[in-house]
């Protein structure tokens, strides 16, 4: 999901998909170590995905706190 939708979301919409990617990295993870994943780049756009994330919910709580 591109940085621009993600904005759009609220913040429990994107600590629910923050969750969601965070068990599906894990599962990757696993998967990767039993050699079952085939495409190993999800792993790190999962991640990148993850950080986006992040990077948004932080940007959103320091607009709160200055507000």
């Amino acid at each position: 999901m591109k940085a621009k939708e993600l904005r759009q979301k609220t913040e429990k919409e994107l600590k629910d998909s923050l969750i969601q990617d965070c068990l599906k990295l894990g599962q990757f993870k696993f998967d990767l170590a039993s050699k079952k994943l085939k495409n190993v780049r999800e792993v790190r756009d999962l991640r990148r995905e993850i950080a986006r994330i992040l990077t948004i919910l932080n940007k959103k709580d320091v607009i709160k706190k200055e507000n």
